[in-house]
């Protein structure tokens, strides 16, 4: 495979993802054509990118000639044959791995040998989707994250089978379009949706246990940890079906360990339709005559929650590097720039003590008997080298 430019793309599906990343790669030179089933899903997606940038015009980003050459490179296309010119396809789908696999075969004999086949899984095997393609080499995980546009991580994921010439040229073109990759594992949740699940599910755990409400949690998460948003709002934003799937997805792919357990509370949203801000409902109540909540501002019982969060975030991080799912710079990078974490975990373990985390999780598993809280063999080494500790 000759190392080449990407000139020409397709993106499949015209949803909010999909058109984002229609954006980002139109603003960067690249001419793209956008894919749908659907004429009106397409119509939604172009009205949207006109509408987006207009408002980058008003404030400036762009100039009005700038804007209408961003919108002239992104072509709607109805038919996937229209894509054979492609340089790279980038798959943009609901999170369903038949469905994706089904893109990329169907794209097998449309496109040339040297076309590059990426899919936005944000918590599916690679490999998985790359089985059943004729040339699983071509094939590599590209995950933006949502709003694709404004959010500057992208997690790179080659498979076992994927050419290092194909990765190579994803971490050029990724740079080129004015993102920052990262190299990921092919391991489940990857970096970011493997390292943040203790974000939720442990502030879900203290919840059940009656140790702190919703409100409070969320208070002791931003204003002690100087997180952007508390877990409860943020699963309320991204949407209770869709945080619950990707933490279903990672627990069933690593074989049901306890860590990744997914949460009764959350599940229990899930069925009764409380998917968060987009139905008004969630852990919290949207309705315009919703009366306020107010959280406990109590330091003392803030700091136990923000400790008890912090140790299990920083435990799962040493995990990470503990398992070559990816470099401990990238990991530290991938946490805040795509979760805009304060700070990196490492180093907020190193600043914290890992001491003290690893003192958290044995006093927890101790009292609980869960496995969950179980120490990475890695933290325990990094606790022993304290007060010398360096990656």
């Amino acid at each position: 495979m000759t190392p080449s430019k990407i000139s020409i793309a397709t993106v499949v599906g015209a949803g909010a993802m999909g058109s984002g990343i229609a954006q980002i790669l139109a603003q960067a030179g690249v001419s793209v054509k956008l894919y749908d089933t659907k004429d009106e899903a397409l119509e939604r997606a172009m009205t949207k990118l006109k509408s987006t940038m207009d408002r980058l015009v008003e404030k400036g980003k762009f100039q009005a000639d700038e804007a209408a050459g961003i919108l002239s490179r992104i072509q709607p296309i109805l038919y996937l044959r229209e894509a054979a010119d492609s340089d790279l396809v980038i798959e943009a789908i609901y999170e369903n791995l038949e469905a994706k696999r089904s893109v990329f075969t169907t794209l097998d004999d449309v496109v040339s040998a040297d076309c590059i086949f990426a899919s936005n899984t944000s918590s599916l095997s690679i490999a998985a989707i790359s089985s059943g393609v004729k040339n699983p080499k071509r094939l590599i995980g590209l995950h933006f994250f949502n709003p694709a546009p404004l959010m500057p991580l992208v997690e790179i994921v080659p498979s076992l089978a994927t050419d290092p010439e194909v990765l190579q040229r994803c971490v050029e073109s990724v740079k080129a379009w004015g993102k920052i990759g990262v190299i990921a594992k092919d391991s489940p949740g990857f970096i970011v949706n493997r390292v943040a699940r203790p974000f939720y599910a442990e502030a879900m755990n203290i919840l059940e246990e009656g140790l702190a409400d919703v409100p409070t949690i969320d208070w002791a998460m931003t204003e002690l940890g100087g997180f952007r948003m508390g877990p409860f709002a943020l699963m309320d934003l991204i949407g209770h079906d869709v945080n619950y799937t990707v933490t279903e997805t990672v627990w069933t792919q690593f074989y049901y360990d306890p860590r990744f357990r997914p949460n009764l509370s959350q599940k229990r949203l899930v069925e009764a339709g409380w998917l968060g801000k987009k139905t008004g409902r969630g852990f919290y109540d949207y309705h315009a005559d919703a009366l306020p909540v107010k959280a406990q501002e109590n330091v003392e019982v803030g700091r136990s929650v923000l400790h008890r969060i912090l140790a299990l975030l920083i435990n799962e991080a040493a995990d990470a590097i503990y398992r070559s799912v990816a470099a401990p710079s990238d990991l530290e990078t991938a946490m805040t720039k795509g979760v805009n974490y304060p700070k990196g975990l490492l180093a907020w373990g190193a600043e914290w003590g890992f001491g003290n985390a690893l003192q958290h999780l044995e006093e927890l598993q101790q009292r609980t008997g869960d496995p969950r809280y179980r120490p990475c063999p890695l933290l325990k080494d990094w606790a022993a080298q304290a007060p010398n500790f360096t990656l």
